[in-house]
This record gives structure tokens, sequence and C-alpha cells, in this order.
């Protein structure tokens, strides 16, 4: 995504509802991220002689977070302003354990990818922004059915068209200059000192560090 000059990420992504308001269809402008995944190391560029800390209180970028939400209403589209993602380990879906566990903890969706994403895109310098798609209840809710892959994909296919609107309609709405704080996240964040930096790190590296050589 940096070789080709990326600033600005739009996830459209599949979730599962962990509490009743969120319909299958509608549509979660997630501002949080739990982890409940084992692939911390797979989830950043750095490490091999390169140590650094992104700041990640806000996982998601608010600027253009705010932007889809209201696209999302202009739209009309069946909206809900922020909430927690369960990022969870794939690729099966939960138990109904893990997903009353989540229900009751009061966390609003489930999905498998979208954590990851948002820490590399942040370490890239990269706006990221979620629009989760509600495909079906998580198996906390006993009185719908399992959570099946046919589910999924008949709700997936419904989601596509509010998500192209959506998208249509928030492209214009972005500015074309990078400014915004997550275009300039490594500045304080690259721990080591510049003379040491391993040489093939840097070549690896160089286009999320290109600014910084």
């Amino acid at each position: 995504m940096k070789k080709l000059g990326v600033d600005w990420i739009i996830s459209v992504s599949a979730v599962g509802s962990l509490q009743k308001r969120y319909k299958p269809c509608d549509v979660v402008l997630i501002d949080q991220f739990l982890d409940r995944t084992k692939q911390s190391l797979g989830h950043t560029f750095f490490g091999r002689g390169i140590v650094a800390h992104i700041a990640f209180a806000d996982p998601i970028c608010e600027k253009l977070r705010r932007l889809l939400y209201k696209s999302a209403r202009r739209t009309k589209a069946r909206s809900h302003d922020g909430g927690t993602y369960v990022n969870m380990e794939g690729p099966a879906f939960s138990t109904r354990a893990e997903s009353v566990a989540n229900h009751k903890a009061g966390f609003d969706v489930i999905g498998m990818t979208n954590l990851g994403e948002a820490k590399c895109a942040r370490e890239a310098e990269i706006s990221y922004a979620t629009l989760a798609m509600v495909t079906d209840y998580d198996c906390w809710k006993t009185d719908e059915a399992h959570v099946t892959v046919e589910m999924v994909i008949e709700n997936l296919r419904r989601n596509v068209d509010t998500a192209k609107a959506i998208i249509a309609d928030v492209i214009p709405r972005i500015p074309e200059a990078p400014e915004w704080p997550c275009h300039d996240a490594l500045r304080s964040a690259i721990m080591t000192e510049r003379g040491v930096w391993p040489a093939k790190t840097v070549r690896d590296l160089q286009p999320i560090l290109a600014k910084y050589l």
C-alpha cells in the first residue's frame, strides 16, 4: 500500500454482532479494538534492529471515521457511532462460551482481521477506519440460527450496496493532502537511534521510513 502511495484505507469488514441492538446489515463505525489473537508479532513491520512503539490508544483514525459516519447517515444506512471490535483468532468461528463472555463484557462486534490491519496502517502512517458490516449475531444469541458461512455470505452480499453508497459519498470529502495526525505517527515512535539501524532492515522498510532517512 505504501509503495502505491496510499494515504487512506477504508476497511469494509464482515463482523458478527455481540449485542442485540446491532442487527444484520447494520453498519458500526467502530473506534476501539480488543485483541484476542496470538499474532502480535505479525502485527508490526518493526523489530529486526529497529524498535518502534506507535501511539495506539485511539486505534482508528477519528477524522476518517467521522467522515464515514456522516456519509452513512446521508445514505440512510442503519449506522451506529462508535463501538469495540473484538479481534478473535480465526479461521473457526467463536465457541458459545467465548461469544457469551464477549457479549456479557459489553463488547460490540467481532471479526478476525482488522486489528492487525489497523496497527500496520498506523506504523505506515496511513489513515485507517472500518465500516463494520454486520452479517449475523454471533452464537451468544441462542434464539438465532447458528452462524454459517452461507449466512455470512448472504448478508455480506446485501451489505455490498450499502458499502458502495457510503464509499461513493465519502471519497470526495477526503482531503487531497495527507496532513492528519495518523500521517505523522512514526515521528515520535522510533526508539532506536538512526546511526545503528541495520542496513537490511532499512532497505526492507524503505517505503515506510523514507521521510526519516
